[in-house]
């Protein structure tokens, strides 16, 4: 019986992985960068493990965008995809590509218990869908709906491109200078690595001052250290973060709960569970109760979208 093969592909690193006995097994992590196609990346992925063309029978990609019909073209980085050219390089008998944020929802029915960290206490209702929000290069939204008999569908989206929502005055200055810089404000403007960096220039032009901080890494890094202006920014970040994910959960009825993911939050996870995030993430005037019971998780999983692009080739077949 020949194998499976699940990838997971950002902007930076294409993550790959056998799927084998409904496990991830030889995971590998490829810079993008260094191959000029998929094909390219998974051929060196194979190879490194002595497997020859044609070992593989079945691919499921985890890409960023809509996905559908024969050609793909990555958002994030310089390949792109043809179905049967892909298939046809590769030996392969079936290709199945996924919005990222579809595998990213199905990975958190493999989350385990130790791989998350509980930011708002409550139970998930049993049936009702989840909210999937992740800041990393850029802000993704997915949902996930239990279909019974241990089988989930994940709704894709382009949530991190809904408008920056504005909840108090001092938001509403953030916003008007965000709009000077930009025109139209995503969420994902703000909700992002780079848009960490923007809210930081924000900040500084509403308070007069001068920047001295020039990536999202030293804007998380003064913040931790307590560096006021720069904790101003992290907390007015997971603010901004709450205020979207309510906004979500308003929107689905999403009492099943909130899993925040991405690489960006579990960089400074103590930060977050002490912020604003919580407050934002509930206060909705009238319908703030609707809140109460609702659990949010922040997940520290290593590769929850590889683990989604296993269950959904899994649920596939």
């Amino acid at each position: 019986m020949k194998l499976a093969l699940v990838g997971d592909i950002g902007g930076t690193n294409a993550r790959f992985a056998l799927w084998r006995d409904e496990q991830l097994a030889s995971v590998r992590v490829l810079a993008t960068a260094d191959f000029a196609t998929p094909e390219q990346a998974i051929s060196r992925y194979l190879d490194d493990l002595g497997l020859a063309p044609g070992s593989i029978g079945a691919v499921c990609l985890a890409v960023a965008g809509p996905v559908g019909g024969e050609h793909f073209r990555f958002t994030n980085n310089h390949w792109r995809l043809s179905r049967s050219a892909f298939c046809e390089a590769l030996q392969v008998d079936e290709l199945l590509l996924v919005n990222d944020f579809t595998a990213m929802a199905l990975g958190m029915t493999r989350v385990a218990e130790h791989e998350r960290i509980q930011i708002c206490p409550g139970v998930a209702e049993p049936g009702s869908p989840a909210v999937v929000i992740g800041p990393g290069t850029g802000l993704g939204v997915g949902t996930l709906l239990p279909q019974g008999e241990g089988r989930w569908q994940a709704l894709p989206g382009e949530g991190g491109h809904v408008d920056l929502p504005i909840g108090s005055p001092r938001e509403a200055q953030l916003w008007q200078q965000l709009f000077n810089q930009l025109g139209h404000v995503r969420a994902e403007d703000v909700l992002s690595g780079n848009g960490l960096l923007q809210l930081y220039l924000a900040m500084c032009t509403v308070d007069g001052h001068t920047p001295l901080l020039s990536s999202p890494a030293q804007v998380t890094g003064a913040a931790l250290a307590g560096e006021p202006l720069a904790v101003q920014v992290l907390d007015q970040f997971c603010a901004w973060l709450g205020r979207v994910a309510g906004n979500n959960v308003l929107t689905l009825g999403a009492r099943g709960g909130v899993y925040i993911v991405g690489g960006v939050v579990p960089r400074f996870a103590a930060f977050f569970q002490g912020s604003g995030f919580q407050r934002a993430l509930s206060s909705k005037g009238c319908m703030s109760g609707y809140f109460e019971g609702v659990p949010v998780w922040l997940v520290t999983a290593e590769y929850p979208g590889l683990e989604g692009a296993g269950v959904a080739l899994q649920q596939h077949r």
